[in-house]
């Protein structure tokens, strides 16, 4: 009699202990309809800020700030939890149906009324607030495009934030400020006045120094999210394998 040595169990992975953990597993067990809970108001505060206030350009504290950027903080992970499902393609093409039929248009249609209406207070603010619309249509579009495609939650959550960290960095104030030929006092300004979303931060118009110091936090602080082993915690907390990597 031939005796054979007792196949050893494959062990399982080990559940994450603490709140945190308990709080990821709930979570995980309803993930399917989990979206929904923050595209709601993401797009019920998207409709109050674009269609029942007036556009506004400036900001004036952090609250204010925090407002307006709040329907792109609920519509990342919405995006990130968004399920992967087979009409992947028809959705795509939608959103770009969608940019092309509508956000492309209002743009120009927008941009024609303030050439008409230039030298009226307050015109340019609507070309101003639908520019920031298509900017996050425009993020958030390349996010459902990389979950659809077969991300996974954690990695598109991580590559949201840290595009939301690089949108609000100030960027686009700076490559304005250092492109822009036309200035009304005939130079380039010491200051970046019109870039209220530093001036709520720093408590003043921002010098080019301060808005380089600014934007160099901002990108540091995105690529620490896009370091940060969050897929891995997720694993660790519903006791679920990591994949490793080939």
């Amino acid at each position: 009699m031939t005796a054979t040595a007792p196949t050893t169990p494959t062990p399982r992975p080990e559940h994450g202990s603490g709140a945190g953990a308990n709080v990821i597993r709930a979570l995980y067990r309803q993930r399917r309809w989990l979206w929904l809970v923050f595209a709601v108001p993401a797009a019920a505060l998207a409709v109050l800020i674009m269609v029942v206030l007036p556009p506004d350009q400036t900001l004036d504290d952090l609250g204010e700030w925090l407002f307006k950027l709040s329907p792109f903080l609920f519509a990342v992970p919405a995006v990130a939890l968004f399920p992967q499902v087979r009409m992947a393609p028809v959705l795509i093409a939608f959103a770009v149906l969608v940019y092309m039929g509508w956000l492309d248009t209002e743009l120009v249609l927008r941009v024609q009324e303030f050439a008409r209406n230039a030298e009226v207070e307050g015109s340019f603010e609507p070309v101003y607030q639908w520019e920031l619309f298509i900017t996050t249509f425009i993020v958030l579009f390349a996010l459902m495009a990389y979950r659809l495609g077969g991300a996974r939650t954690a990695t598109v959550l991580k590559t949201g934030v840290a595009s939301i960290l690089i949108v609000i960095s100030g960027l686009n104030d700076l490559t304005f400020w250092a492109l822009n030929e036309v200035w009304a006092a005939g130079s380039r300004p010491d200051e970046l006045a019109w870039a209220s979303h530093i001036v709520v931060f720093v408590g003043g118009p921002p010098s080019v120094t301060t808005a380089v110091v600014f934007l160099l936090v901002h990108l540091v602080l995105a690529a620490a999210v896009l370091a940060l082993p969050l897929g891995k915690w997720v694993d660790r907390a519903v006791g679920r394998a990591t994949p490793k990597a080939h």
